[in-house]
């Protein structure tokens, strides 16, 4: 992104400049509902970041800017300094995160601003608390190990903010390159690269500017549904402790003493775990078809079986399929939010053309759009 007005502002704010880092947002590509339950996600970084210029003023106070809302905040670095623009908590909250773990830093001027899009699962977020993780770690000279600069981002979100997030987008923001996806194992958190460079596709996200409200409630249940389905498996079968760990024939065994609902919500994990390894061995053979192909074995789960999507995304879906798109699936925790397709090259303009006049028609709503590329992680600019 254009970094002309960040430091027009920081400029005009504290005089002399400071340092430019970068953090960017992730997709993931398959792998959804799986980090719970202990097996593996499969995010990539993309080109769209949050920005912060980044200068120390030798004091114990933060001065921040946000420069798309337009507000500022000042603050201490002590637990009852925290402050009360949410935007700003993300801050500070690194910042304690990184003090609880023995590190020595002081205040610092910042201005930052960020295009990763709000509400598109893309984890602005996790972008914020990557970029100042990352900076504070160079900047201090503090020796922090990347995995850890992910915990902190997290730990960020479970003490400062209360939203109980898993380590992938965080792990995804730091851990970014370019043209390759990264297979985390939820479990043991070993990670493995794998290249995406669809030469004749593109990455597009449709947005579909719906958010249904049960959505907390009914992840917890999810949770639920998994860790019943677990405990009548491992009075047989011990070693399972995730469903990570049960195969289809374990699940059908304790099928009659479970739920119909717990069933359900457990045969789509366990094909969600199998899914994502067959789209590394297709990627690591540049076999997109089959990457689509599982992709909408996802949604098609997703949507029956974990029961998480809604109408506009199946209708997102459906669309993506009868048009001839590669693969389609509901991006994310589900109910709203966006798809992610894997579209050739020369089906493009239609598709977009189609999926916002269809749309627009069935729901009075326009759908928006992003194209992602996948990119690179943390870093000074």
């Amino acid at each position: 992104m254009d970094t002309t007005q960040i430091r027009s502002k920081f400029a005009e704010l504290y005089g002399e400049p400071g340092i430019l880092f970068t953090s960017p947002g992730r997709i993931n590509l398959i792998g959804e509902h799986t980090d719970y339950n202990g097996a593996f996600v499969f995010p990539g970084a993309v080109d769209k970041a949050m920005v912060a210029e980044i200068r120390l003023n030798g004091t114990d106070r933060v001065r921040a800017y946000a420069l798309d809302l337009g507000e500022s905040a000042e603050f201490g670095l002590r637990e009852e300094d925290a402050p009360e623009q949410s935007w700003a908590r993300y801050i500070f909250g690194v910042c304690r995160e990184i003090q609880k773990r023995g590190g020595k830093i002081g205040g610092f001027d910042t201005v930052f601003a960020g295009d990763v899009p709000l509400g598109a699962g893309m984890s602005s977020s996790a972008a914020l608390e990557s970029t100042f993780a990352f900076a504070l770690n160079d900047l201090f000279h503090l020796g922090i190990e990347k995995m850890e600069l992910a915990k902190i981002g997290q730990a960020t979100e479970h003490n400062y903010i209360g939203v109980k997030c898993g380590i992938m987008d965080q792990f995804a923001s730091v851990f970014g390159q370019a043209g390759k996806l990264i297979r985390l194992d939820c479990k043991s958190m070993e990670y493995e690269y794998h290249p995406f460079d669809p030469k004749g596709y593109r990455l597009l996200l449709v947005d579909s500017v719906v958010k249904h409200e049960l959505a907390s409630s009914a992840y917890n249940k999810r949770r639920e549904s998994c860790e019943a389905a677990v405990a009548a498996i491992a009075k047989r079968h011990p070693e399972v402790k995730f469903l990570r760990d049960a195969s289809f024939a374990m699940l059908d065994e304790v099928k009659a003493e479970i739920s119909e609902e717990d069933y359900k919500r457990a045969s789509y994990v366990i094909g969600e775990v199998d899914r994502v390894l067959a789209v590394c061995d297709a990627l690591d053979k540049g076999d997109y078809e089959t990457v689509g192909q599982k992709m909408y074995e996802t949604h098609h789960g997703m949507s029956k079986l974990y029961e998480v999507s809604c109408e506009e995304l199946d209708f997102l879906n459906d669309l993506a399929k009868e048009l001839g798109v590669t693969g389609s699936r509901v991006m994310g925790g589900g109910f709203g939010g966006c798809t992610i397709n894997l579209i050739k090259d020369e089906l493009y303009d239609r598709f977009v053309a189609e999926a916002k006049s269809r749309y627009e028609a069935k729901y009075g709503r326009t759908p928006k759009f992003y194209d992602v590329v996948i990119s690179d992680g943390s870093r000074r600019l």
